[in-house]
Protein backbone atom coordinates (compact mmCIF):
# COMPACT_ATOMS: atom_id res chain seq x y z
CA UNK A 1 0.00 0.00 0.00
CA UNK A 2 1.25 3.55 -0.78
CA UNK A 3 0.09 6.30 1.62
CA UNK A 4 0.07 10.11 0.06
CA UNK A 5 -0.66 13.55 2.04
CA UNK A 6 -0.33 15.87 -1.04
CA UNK A 7 -3.60 14.84 -2.86
CA UNK A 8 -7.39 16.75 -2.93
CA UNK A 9 -9.93 15.07 -3.67
CA UNK A 10 -10.75 17.36 -6.80
CA UNK A 11 -7.77 15.46 -8.29
CA UNK A 12 -9.92 12.41 -7.73
CA UNK A 13 -13.02 12.89 -8.82
CA UNK A 14 -14.83 13.62 -12.63
CA UNK A 15 -16.51 16.99 -10.61
CA UNK A 16 -13.21 18.67 -10.17
CA UNK A 17 -14.00 19.53 -6.52
CA UNK A 18 -13.34 19.06 -3.03
CA UNK A 19 -10.37 19.57 -0.47
CA UNK A 20 -7.01 18.17 0.75
CA UNK A 21 -6.89 14.14 1.95
CA UNK A 22 -5.28 13.53 5.38
CA UNK A 23 -4.15 10.09 3.88
CA UNK A 24 -4.52 9.09 0.66
CA UNK A 25 -4.17 5.13 0.70
CA UNK A 26 -3.49 3.31 -2.82
CA UNK A 27 -4.31 -0.10 -3.10
CA UNK A 28 -3.59 -2.79 -5.72
CA UNK A 29 -5.85 -5.78 -4.64
CA UNK A 30 -8.62 -6.81 -2.36
CA UNK A 31 -6.30 -8.24 0.45
CA UNK A 32 -4.70 -4.75 0.48
CA UNK A 33 -8.39 -2.99 0.37
CA UNK A 34 -9.62 -5.23 3.44
CA UNK A 35 -6.65 -4.11 5.24
CA UNK A 36 -6.61 0.03 4.79
CA UNK A 37 -10.30 -0.47 5.40
CA UNK A 38 -9.57 -2.65 8.92
CA UNK A 39 -6.72 -0.05 9.90
CA UNK A 40 -8.76 3.13 9.17
CA UNK A 41 -11.77 1.09 11.71
CA UNK A 42 -9.62 0.06 14.13
CA UNK A 43 -7.88 3.57 14.19
CA UNK A 44 -11.47 5.21 14.46
CA UNK A 45 -10.51 7.07 11.51
CA UNK A 46 -12.99 8.59 9.15
CA UNK A 47 -12.87 6.57 5.89
CA UNK A 48 -13.76 7.10 2.26
CA UNK A 49 -13.44 4.41 0.02
CA UNK A 50 -13.07 5.62 -4.12
CA UNK A 51 -12.64 3.78 -7.30
CA UNK A 52 -12.91 6.31 -10.32
CA UNK A 53 -14.84 9.23 -8.18
CA UNK A 54 -17.64 9.68 -11.00
CA UNK A 55 -20.34 9.65 -9.24
CA UNK A 56 -20.05 11.73 -5.85
CA UNK A 57 -19.82 15.71 -4.66
CA UNK A 58 -16.63 15.40 -2.44
CA UNK A 59 -16.61 18.04 0.30
CA UNK A 60 -14.55 21.49 0.41
CA UNK A 61 -13.22 20.59 3.66
CA UNK A 62 -11.47 17.76 2.02
CA UNK A 63 -11.49 14.61 4.34
CA UNK A 64 -9.71 14.51 7.88
CA UNK A 65 -9.46 10.86 7.65
CA UNK A 66 -8.31 8.30 5.69
CA UNK A 67 -9.21 8.23 1.61
CA UNK A 68 -8.91 4.54 -0.08
CA UNK A 69 -8.32 4.69 -3.55
CA UNK A 70 -9.04 1.29 -5.05
CA UNK A 71 -6.85 0.63 -8.08
CA UNK A 72 -7.36 -3.51 -8.39
CA UNK A 73 -7.71 -5.09 -11.56
CA UNK A 74 -7.86 -7.93 -13.26
CA UNK A 75 -10.51 -10.08 -15.07
CA UNK A 76 -11.17 -14.25 -14.14
CA UNK A 77 -13.50 -15.46 -17.34
CA UNK A 78 -14.82 -18.96 -16.95
CA UNK A 79 -17.22 -19.34 -19.97
CA UNK A 80 -19.95 -16.76 -20.03
CA UNK A 81 -18.86 -15.72 -16.12
CA UNK A 82 -16.66 -13.15 -15.03
CA UNK A 83 -15.09 -12.25 -11.58
CA UNK A 84 -13.74 -8.64 -12.27
CA UNK A 85 -11.62 -6.93 -9.75
CA UNK A 86 -13.26 -3.64 -7.85
CA UNK A 87 -10.99 -1.18 -9.02
CA UNK A 88 -10.85 -2.25 -12.65
CA UNK A 89 -11.75 0.45 -14.92
CA UNK A 90 -15.94 -0.16 -15.91
CA UNK A 91 -15.21 0.80 -20.12
CA UNK A 92 -12.31 -1.22 -20.27
CA UNK A 93 -14.70 -4.45 -19.10
CA UNK A 94 -16.83 -3.36 -21.92
CA UNK A 95 -14.44 -3.19 -24.38
CA UNK A 96 -13.45 -6.64 -23.17
CA UNK A 97 -16.83 -8.00 -23.21
CA UNK A 98 -17.94 -7.01 -27.07
CA UNK A 99 -14.11 -7.95 -28.18
CA UNK A 100 -14.60 -11.63 -26.84
CA UNK A 101 -18.12 -11.73 -27.89
CA UNK A 102 -20.19 -11.64 -24.77
CA UNK A 103 -23.07 -9.70 -24.64
CA UNK A 104 -25.15 -8.03 -21.66
CA UNK A 105 -23.44 -4.38 -20.73
CA UNK A 106 -22.54 -3.35 -24.39
CA UNK A 107 -24.86 -0.95 -23.65
CA UNK A 108 -23.02 0.50 -20.70
CA UNK A 109 -20.19 1.73 -23.32
CA UNK A 110 -18.68 4.76 -22.34
CA UNK A 111 -19.28 5.30 -18.80
CA UNK A 112 -16.48 6.50 -16.51
CA UNK A 113 -15.57 5.06 -13.14
CA UNK A 114 -14.81 0.93 -11.45
CA UNK A 115 -16.25 -1.82 -11.96
CA UNK A 116 -16.74 -2.05 -8.11
CA UNK A 117 -18.97 1.09 -8.12
CA UNK A 118 -21.64 -0.29 -10.51
CA UNK A 119 -23.49 -2.43 -8.26
CA UNK A 120 -23.47 0.16 -5.81
CA UNK A 121 -25.48 2.29 -8.08
CA UNK A 122 -27.34 -0.12 -10.05
CA UNK A 123 -25.49 1.62 -12.83
CA UNK A 124 -27.32 1.34 -16.16
CA UNK A 125 -28.16 3.21 -19.48
CA UNK A 126 -29.52 2.75 -23.23
CA UNK A 127 -31.90 0.21 -21.64
CA UNK A 128 -29.37 -1.56 -19.91
CA UNK A 129 -28.53 -1.87 -16.38
CA UNK A 130 -25.88 -3.85 -14.19
CA UNK A 131 -28.17 -5.68 -11.92
CA UNK A 132 -29.38 -7.43 -15.28
CA UNK A 133 -25.85 -9.82 -15.46
CA UNK A 134 -24.69 -9.73 -11.89
CA UNK A 135 -24.66 -12.72 -10.09
CA UNK A 136 -22.45 -11.92 -7.00
CA UNK A 137 -20.91 -9.16 -5.54
CA UNK A 138 -18.02 -9.94 -3.09
CA UNK A 139 -17.56 -7.48 -0.01
CA UNK A 140 -16.09 -6.52 3.01
CA UNK A 141 -18.72 -6.05 5.67
CA UNK A 142 -17.18 -3.27 8.06
CA UNK A 143 -20.07 -4.42 10.74
CA UNK A 144 -19.28 -8.12 10.84
CA UNK A 145 -15.71 -7.84 9.83
CA UNK A 146 -15.42 -10.31 7.84
CA UNK A 147 -15.94 -10.75 4.28
CA UNK A 148 -18.83 -12.08 2.27
CA UNK A 149 -20.76 -12.60 -0.65
CA UNK A 150 -24.06 -11.21 -1.58
CA UNK A 151 -26.63 -12.72 -4.03
CA UNK A 152 -28.26 -10.01 -6.55
CA UNK A 153 -31.39 -10.82 -3.90
CA UNK A 154 -29.12 -9.11 -0.85
CA UNK A 155 -27.98 -6.72 -2.78
CA UNK A 156 -31.87 -5.43 -3.36
CA UNK A 157 -31.27 -3.61 -6.49
CA UNK A 158 -33.66 -1.23 -7.48
CA UNK A 159 -33.69 1.58 -10.36
CA UNK A 160 -30.32 3.38 -9.67
CA UNK A 161 -29.92 2.03 -6.11
CA UNK A 162 -29.45 -0.94 -4.03
CA UNK A 163 -28.65 -2.27 -0.86
CA UNK A 164 -24.82 -1.48 -0.98
CA UNK A 165 -25.95 2.34 -1.95
CA UNK A 166 -28.44 2.83 1.50
CA UNK A 167 -25.76 1.52 3.71
CA UNK A 168 -22.79 3.36 2.36
CA UNK A 169 -20.65 3.05 5.70
CA UNK A 170 -21.23 -0.73 5.58
CA UNK A 171 -19.95 -2.75 3.01
CA UNK A 172 -16.72 -2.52 1.17
CA UNK A 173 -16.97 -4.02 -2.90
CA UNK A 174 -13.87 -5.87 -3.22
CA UNK A 175 -14.86 -7.90 -6.32
CA UNK A 176 -18.32 -8.49 -8.86
CA UNK A 177 -19.32 -11.29 -10.74
CA UNK A 178 -21.23 -11.41 -14.34
CA UNK A 179 -22.91 -14.02 -16.20
CA UNK A 180 -22.88 -12.88 -20.08
CA UNK A 181 -24.62 -14.32 -22.91
CA UNK A 182 -21.39 -15.64 -25.62
CA UNK A 183 -23.04 -14.24 -28.21
CA UNK A 184 -21.67 -11.64 -31.17
CA UNK A 185 -24.76 -9.93 -31.24
CA UNK A 186 -26.50 -7.74 -28.48
CA UNK A 187 -28.88 -8.31 -26.07
CA UNK A 188 -32.40 -7.07 -27.67
CA UNK A 189 -32.12 -2.86 -27.85
CA UNK A 190 -34.29 -1.63 -25.39
CA UNK A 191 -33.84 2.12 -25.76
CA UNK A 192 -35.63 3.72 -28.94
CA UNK A 193 -32.82 6.51 -29.32
CA UNK A 194 -30.17 3.71 -29.53
CA UNK A 195 -32.65 1.86 -32.13
CA UNK A 196 -32.78 4.75 -34.29
CA UNK A 197 -29.04 5.35 -34.27
CA UNK A 198 -28.03 1.41 -35.06
CA UNK A 199 -31.06 1.63 -37.52
CA UNK A 200 -32.82 -1.63 -35.95
CA UNK A 201 -36.27 -1.59 -34.23
CA UNK A 202 -36.92 -1.99 -30.46
CA UNK A 203 -36.20 -5.73 -29.33
CA UNK A 204 -34.10 -6.04 -32.51
CA UNK A 205 -30.04 -7.16 -31.63
CA UNK A 206 -27.30 -5.76 -33.27
CA UNK A 207 -23.37 -6.20 -33.78
CA UNK A 208 -21.84 -6.21 -30.16
CA UNK A 209 -18.75 -3.63 -31.52
CA UNK A 210 -21.86 -1.68 -33.73
CA UNK A 211 -23.68 -0.99 -30.17
CA UNK A 212 -20.90 -0.23 -28.56
CA UNK A 213 -19.60 2.24 -31.46
CA UNK A 214 -23.29 3.66 -31.30
CA UNK A 215 -23.24 3.97 -27.51
CA UNK A 216 -20.18 6.17 -27.35
CA UNK A 217 -21.15 8.54 -30.34
CA UNK A 218 -24.21 9.21 -28.52
CA UNK A 219 -22.91 9.74 -24.90
CA UNK A 220 -19.78 12.25 -26.52
CA UNK A 221 -22.37 14.17 -28.03
CA UNK A 222 -23.58 14.66 -24.90
CA UNK A 223 -20.32 15.36 -23.13
CA UNK A 224 -20.90 12.48 -21.24
CA UNK A 225 -17.47 11.05 -22.34
CA UNK A 226 -14.45 11.29 -20.05
CA UNK A 227 -11.94 13.70 -22.14
CA UNK A 228 -9.09 16.63 -20.85
CA UNK A 229 -10.31 18.78 -23.50
CA UNK A 230 -14.12 18.56 -23.48
CA UNK A 231 -15.62 21.20 -20.20
CA UNK A 232 -18.80 19.37 -20.77
CA UNK A 233 -17.16 15.92 -19.37
CA UNK A 234 -16.33 17.37 -15.46
CA UNK A 235 -19.64 16.09 -14.33
CA UNK A 236 -21.06 13.13 -13.08
CA UNK A 237 -22.92 12.18 -15.97
CA UNK A 238 -26.90 12.74 -15.09
CA UNK A 239 -27.20 15.17 -12.26
CA UNK A 240 -30.32 13.55 -11.30
CA UNK A 241 -32.63 10.38 -12.15
CA UNK A 242 -35.82 10.25 -13.74
CA UNK A 243 -38.59 10.65 -11.00
CA UNK A 244 -40.93 7.78 -10.92
CA UNK A 245 -44.58 8.95 -9.96
CA UNK A 246 -48.32 7.36 -9.94
CA UNK A 247 -49.55 7.71 -13.36
CA UNK A 248 -51.98 10.36 -12.15
CA UNK A 249 -49.32 12.36 -11.55
CA UNK A 250 -47.63 12.52 -14.96
CA UNK A 251 -47.24 15.72 -16.51
CA UNK A 252 -48.40 17.15 -19.40
CA UNK A 253 -46.49 17.10 -22.24
CA UNK A 254 -43.10 15.57 -20.49
CA UNK A 255 -42.18 12.04 -22.25
CA UNK A 256 -42.62 9.24 -19.68
CA UNK A 257 -42.72 5.37 -19.73
CA UNK A 258 -44.24 2.61 -17.97
CA UNK A 259 -42.64 2.09 -14.48
CA UNK A 260 -44.93 -0.56 -13.77
CA UNK A 261 -47.96 -1.05 -10.44
CA UNK A 262 -49.69 2.27 -11.97
CA UNK A 263 -46.44 4.10 -12.09
CA UNK A 264 -44.45 6.10 -15.20
CA UNK A 265 -41.44 7.66 -15.07
CA UNK A 266 -40.73 10.53 -16.12
CA UNK A 267 -38.01 12.20 -18.00
CA UNK A 268 -35.75 14.28 -15.38
CA UNK A 269 -33.72 16.04 -18.96
CA UNK A 270 -37.56 17.03 -19.75
CA UNK A 271 -38.18 18.86 -16.10
CA UNK A 272 -34.67 20.59 -16.03
CA UNK A 273 -35.17 22.30 -19.46
CA UNK A 274 -38.66 23.51 -18.84
CA UNK A 275 -38.11 24.71 -15.27
CA UNK A 276 -35.85 27.35 -17.10
CA UNK A 277 -32.42 25.47 -16.85
CA UNK A 278 -31.79 24.54 -20.57
CA UNK A 279 -28.00 23.45 -21.82
CA UNK A 280 -25.62 26.19 -20.80
CA UNK A 281 -27.04 27.80 -17.83
CA UNK A 282 -24.68 28.95 -15.59
CA UNK A 283 -24.57 30.32 -12.10
CA UNK A 284 -20.80 31.04 -10.97
CA UNK A 285 -18.23 28.35 -11.63
CA UNK A 286 -21.11 25.97 -12.33
CA UNK A 287 -23.93 25.18 -14.04
CA UNK A 288 -25.82 22.69 -17.17
CA UNK A 289 -23.88 21.13 -19.46
CA UNK A 290 -23.90 23.16 -22.74
CA UNK A 291 -24.72 19.86 -24.16
CA UNK A 292 -26.78 18.02 -21.84
CA UNK A 293 -29.21 19.72 -19.25
CA UNK A 294 -29.35 17.14 -17.20
CA UNK A 295 -25.68 16.91 -16.62
CA UNK A 296 -24.13 19.93 -14.09
CA UNK A 297 -20.65 20.85 -14.81
CA UNK A 298 -17.55 22.62 -13.16
CA UNK A 299 -15.25 25.23 -14.17
CA UNK A 300 -11.89 25.86 -12.37
CA UNK A 301 -12.49 27.12 -9.40
CA UNK A 302 -15.90 26.15 -8.79
CA UNK A 303 -16.85 24.67 -5.39
CA UNK A 304 -19.02 21.56 -3.71
CA UNK A 305 -21.04 24.57 -2.10
CA UNK A 306 -21.84 26.16 -4.97
CA UNK A 307 -22.90 22.94 -6.92
CA UNK A 308 -25.04 21.72 -4.60
CA UNK A 309 -26.31 25.28 -4.28
CA UNK A 310 -27.56 25.32 -8.07
CA UNK A 311 -28.66 21.88 -7.59
CA UNK A 312 -30.95 22.93 -5.08
CA UNK A 313 -32.42 25.73 -7.20
CA UNK A 314 -33.21 23.14 -9.89
CA UNK A 315 -35.12 20.76 -7.46
CA UNK A 316 -36.77 23.79 -5.60
CA UNK A 317 -37.71 25.42 -8.97
CA UNK A 318 -38.86 21.88 -10.48
CA UNK A 319 -41.14 21.28 -7.05
CA UNK A 320 -42.80 24.48 -7.74
CA UNK A 321 -43.47 24.35 -11.18
CA UNK A 322 -44.60 20.63 -11.39
CA UNK A 323 -45.20 18.79 -7.96
CA UNK A 324 -42.34 16.65 -8.76
CA UNK A 325 -39.02 15.68 -6.61
CA UNK A 326 -35.79 15.23 -8.11
CA UNK A 327 -33.99 12.81 -6.70
CA UNK A 328 -29.47 13.82 -6.79
CA UNK A 329 -27.72 10.92 -8.44
CA UNK A 330 -24.55 11.47 -7.05
CA UNK A 331 -23.56 11.17 -3.43
CA UNK A 332 -22.69 14.27 -1.39
CA UNK A 333 -19.76 12.76 1.12
CA UNK A 334 -19.34 14.18 4.36
CA UNK A 335 -16.83 13.07 7.53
Amino acid sequence: MQVRRDVRLAELTTLRVGGPVERLVEVTDAEELVAAVREADEAGRPLLVLGGGSNIVAPDDGWPGDVVAVRSRGIDRDGSQLVVAAGHDWDELVAYTVAHDLAGVEALSGIPGSTGATPVQNVGAYGQEVAQTITAVRVYDRAEKSERTLSPQECGFAYRDSRLKRNPSRFVVLDVTFVLDESPLSRPVGYAELARTLGVELGESAPLADVREAVIALRRGKGMVLDADDPDSRSAGSFFTNPIVPSERAVAGCPSWPAGDGQVKLSAAWLVQHAGFGRGTRQGNVGTSSRHSLALTTAPGATAAELLDFAGRIVATVQGEFGVTLEREPTAVRP
